[in-house]
């Protein structure tokens, strides 16, 4: 992990939460829990009411937009598992850090 770094673009653009549209235009009040670079790229983890209920969270790279920054589905799958890995790390210390 020592190659991540903590970012705050969405957060200085939006503040602690952003509002997301799905394919239906239905919109869903996101909060901002961490945003980080891991090789060259910008990621952001995010968490709605339902996924916090669920225990989940949703991942997007964060990219460059017209004057405030987007998010990006990450599509690829090892990219993905990279990034939620990283995520559990920052968030859930090594468990043999406590035996």
């Amino acid at each position: 992990m020592s190659d991540v770094q903590k970012s705050e673009t969405l957060r200085k653009a939006f503040g602690d939460d952003i509002i997301l549209f799905d394919e239906q235009n239905e919109s869903a009040a996101y909060r901002i829990l961490t945003e980080f670079r891991h090789d060259g790229k910008e990621y952001a983890v995010l968490q709605s009411d339902a996924l916090r209920e669920e225990d989940e969270v949703a991942l997007f790279r964060v990219v460059p937009g017209d004057g405030e920054p987007e998010l990006e589905n990450i599509e690829d799958d090892d990219e993905w598992e990279t990034v939620s890995e990283l995520y559990d790390e920052m968030t859930f210390p090594l468990k043999g850090d406590f035996e």
